[in-house]
């Protein structure tokens, strides 16, 4: 088994010290991989930057003309108050969806079984016309767009498991059928109050073509392992089934963890493990075992390291490891069975 490894030292350039998003998040990865013999297991790939062309696939030319006008910065400045932008920071975006590009060029050419995309920064908030929620490029769009474009893939399955909506990823294929797109996102803070970024709406399934390739996936806080399991199995892979891929991406977030900071969602190591075997499996039934798996967010360096690690242990057909456990506060986990009777309804994947 041949996996592809995609990450470039110059993602550290790309750095707001006091910022969630900052570079000690790659460093956390780099060192973990390392420090478990995985990086010298896996093949490695060193991005090339993304072409003009390539973010013209899924990304506005005004937004394009004021990227390149980042780069005579002289001070980080911000997009808006989640998205910082320093005088490097667009070389280093198309690096990071480069990364994406070169595992996808290794998978679908037969240099690798499946891949790993260790990218920053993330993408799955890059709308078409501007940058957003720490996020400049969209990856997993770009990505997606060169399977389609470059080597002639017809459809693409994405996957994000990040803790928030991949609203950008959605925009993007809204109304295109050939990409099916699916998230579990956690849908309200705490309090009630919509979570970033208010999208992801369980009635939002697409426009025009693509009516029925959105599948979204609105989780209150306090969902964990055995809530993603079900729905896995009830929801995600029968539509994941029917829509028959070619190729599957997965936007990997690990900020439904229980330690992450900046959610509420209680997912474990192990959880987040049987997910990946899931969609590896997934793919091996589907498309030829054709998965890469992107990194997007996760703001605890333990969990987004070790979750990491884990999906370079799985596609090298090792057995993943959970040193953090699951939560010990006695909670339990809201009922899902309401939520999965109702997509199964809506997406029409009942018996």
């Amino acid at each position: 088994m041949t996996t592809i490894y995609a990450t470039h030292p110059r993602y550290t350039e790309h750095d707001l010290e006091s910022h969630p998003e900052h570079a000690g998040r790659i460093r956390a990865i780099w060192r973990m991989l390392d420090q478990l013999g995985l990086s010298e297991r896996m093949q490695r790939a060193v991005p090339e930057p993304v072409t003009d062309e390539q973010i013209l696939y899924v990304h506005t030319p005004e937004y394009l003309e004021l990227l390149h006008k980042s780069a005579a910065l002289t001070h980080t400045v911000r997009f808006d108050p989640d998205t910082y932008c320093n005088p490097v920071s667009f070389e280093i975006a198309k690096l990071s969806a480069g990364g994406v590009v070169s595992a996808v060029n290794a998978v679908l050419t037969g240099q690798a079984d499946n891949g790993l995309a260790a990218v920053r920064p993330p993408g799955h908030h890059a709308v078409p016309g501007r940058a957003m929620g720490f996020c400049l490029l969209g990856n997993v769009a770009i990505g997606a767009r060169q399977a389609q474009r470059v080597h002639g893939v017809e459809r693409v399955l994405i996957v994000d498991i990040d803790v928030h909506h991949g609203n950008g990823t959605e925009a993007i294929f809204y109304d295109d059928p050939s990409v099916y797109f699916i998230s579990m996102h956690q849908s309200v803070s705490a309090f009630g109050t919509p979570f970033y970024p208010g999208t992801g709406a369980i009635g939002d399934t697409g426009v025009g073509k693509g009516v029925g390739t959105t599948l979204n996936i609105p989780l209150p806080p306090g969902h964990g392992d055995a809530s993603y399991r079900a729905l896995y199995e009830r929801v995600i892979a029968p539509a994941a089934r029917r829509f028959q891929p070619e190729l599957i991406l997965v936007s990997a977030g690990f900020d439904a963890h229980w330690v992450d900071p900046l959610a509420g969602m209680r997912l474990s190591l192990s959880g987040y493990a049987y997910l990946t075997s899931a969609l590896k499996d997934l793919a091996v039934e589907l498309c030829g075992g054709r998965v890469v798996f992107v990194v997007e967010g996760g703001y605890n360096l333990d969990a987004l390291s070790y979750g990491v690690a884990n999906i370079a242990r799985i596609l090298l057909g090792d057995e993943a490891a959970d040193p953090l456990g699951a939560p010990d506060d006695g909670l339990r986990e809201p009922d899902a069975e309401p939520l999965i009777a109702r997509l199964r309804d809506l997406h029409g994947l009942g018996d």
